[in-house]
């Protein structure tokens, strides 16, 4: 029987595949890839983790320091029965010490913004295959001085595109929102999933107080 805690962190995921869309958006963006290997940095609970493992048909390594987020997607991967294909590793993205072009994809939502994104441009590219490519999904501001550090920093734009803050207010918060509001309803005087509602709660919060933080863009580039 699941925890109180596992539960909301499903009913959470379930919100987060409403973003999916956004996700295979950006990959059909790549050209036809031949069962490719790409590495996800920032996995968390793995919700596009496992989506690219359906649609690449290839090997994901999901990175991540949140174990407990990794005990979410392992569980996804061994009911899939994609353990041959998907990976999960608790792991810094500051620690990386993959080989040289270890990989033909690198997928980074909402990841890079810890290490910024020119130095993760630069130091992630060694990980990429020649022709390789890149996908970083981030906020959305000084969208024009990415543009010229993805150029700068030896990378070929293939595409970007936006999503508003009214796009995740809709698609995501909103959702969330009730969310929080029925398990606290419903678990009053639980302690067991407290730490779950107070970081949705501070997800919430920080997007009231800034929304326009909450806008983001895609961009998906190839090394050159």
């Amino acid at each position: 029987m699941l925890s109180r805690e596992a539960w909301f962190q499903r009913q959470k995921d379930r919100i987060r595949k409403r973003l999916l869309k956004y996700t295979r958006k950006a990959f059909r963006m790549l050209p036809q890839l031949d069962k490719p290997r790409i590495l996800d940095i920032g996995c968390g609970s793995g919700v596009s983790t496992m989506e690219l493992a359906r649609w690449s048909d290839g090997e994901v390594v999901g990175l991540d320091i949140d174990q407990d987020m990794l005990d979410v997607l392992s569980g996804s991967v061994e009911k899939a029965g994609l353990a041959d294909r998907v990976k999960v590793i608790n792991l810094s993205l500051l620690d990386m010490e993959f080989p040289d072009e270890s990989f033909d994809v690198i997928w980074s939502e909402g990841s890079i913004f810890v290490i910024g994104f020119k130095k993760g441009l630069q130091e992630w590219k060694r990980l990429l295959k020649p022709d390789g490519f890149m996908v970083v999904h981030d906020e959305r501001g000084n969208v024009e001085e990415k543009l010229d550090l993805i150029s700068s920093c030896g990378y070929e734009l293939l595409g970007y595109f936006e999503l508003d803050t009214e796009t995740w207010w809709t698609e995501y918060f909103v959702p969330l929102e009730k969310l929080v509001f029925e398990t606290r309803k419903k678990y009053a005087d639980s302690t067991e999933v407290f730490e779950a509602l107070h970081g949705a709660q501070r997800e919430l919060d920080m997007f009231k107080k800034n929304p326009e933080r909450n806008s983001s863009v895609c961009f998906v580039m190839k090394r050159r």
